[in-house]
């Protein structure tokens, strides 16, 4: 999936990547039979990343509104077991968290051995949000990306793997979703008033993203740029990217202690 990676130092414009791609797939029943597979190929090597020990992975999902993040978590994580994955979602700061540094409540989210943490939203909203809507001043907010390749590289020294995705969709995509939201019984509850407001700074967001991706793509923790209008094809990129970079890993399970296959067991 390195066709979707952003390259350490590459100059990101959104207006390139098309979020209508689906690769070499030509519809959904063939990119759902691709990602049934992979679900299956991602239970057994979330069971070895348990068993061994070592690793830690952390998969950041970043998208304007409608862009699928749970979607993704639903669709791609289907079967891994809940005991050794955890999703953390960041909403407005509390005031506690305002009393700390930016990257503290998020610090304490992230994974320890063996698991799997997904941030829906992140810290990364601490340079988009905070940028567009002026929350803090600019040379503050500046300074955060080289605060944030720092952290990063933390983690990533410490044994995590770090998977960030940009879920890429375009406006007329996000239109047509929130369109649905209204018009949908089951899904009205989703429908928030806000979201319109936020979609008439979606140039500022653009910006906002365009310089984050650039900036903090790096060779510990690249980001991908995932074309999400079509939403079977978003889970596949999501799924297959997440299944190379854990094989990659080159996970075993832990040696058997010696003698095992000696042992009785009693009646």
């Amino acid at each position: 999936m390195d066709p979707y990676m952003v390259k350490p130092g590459q100059k990101v414009h959104l207006a390139a990547w098309n979020p209508d791609d689906t690769g070499d797939f030509a519809g959904k029943p063939e990119a759902r039979k691709a990602l049934k597979k992979l679900r299956k190929e991602l239970v057994e090597l979330q069971e070895r990343l348990y068993a061994e020990d070592k690793h830690k992975v952390l998969i950041v999902l970043q998208a304007m509104d409608t862009g699928g993040k749970d979607g993704v978590i639903k669709s791609v994580m289907r079967g891994v077991n809940p005991q050794g994955c955890q999703v953390a979602s960041f909403k407005v700061p509390t005031p506690e968290e305002l009393a700390h540094d930016f990257l503290w409540r998020v610090h304490s989210r992230v994974p320890g051995r063996r698991f799997i943490t997904i941030f829906n939203r992140s810290h990364y909203e601490d340079v988009l949000v905070v940028r567009v809507h002026d929350i803090v001043p600019e040379d503050v907010w500046r300074q955060r990306y080289e605060q944030i390749n720092n952290f990063e590289k933390l983690l990533a020294d410490t044994g995590t793997l770090i998977l960030k995705f940009y879920l890429h969709i375009s406006k007329d995509e996000q239109k047509r979703r929130l369109e649905a939201r209204r018009d949908t019984p089951e899904k009205r509850w989703k429908f928030a008033v806000g979201d319109l407001k936020e979609r008439a700074y979606w140039e500022d967001y653009m910006q906002a993203y365009e310089e984050a991706l650039t900036r903090c793509s790096t060779p510990w923790a690249p980001w991908y740029v995932v074309p999400a209008n079509k939403k079977w094809y978003r889970d596949l990129v999501v799924a297959r990217t997440l299944v190379e970079k854990l094989k990659a890993l080159d996970m075993r399970y832990p040696e058997a202690p010696e003698g095992i296959e000696e042992v009785q067991v009693p009646d």
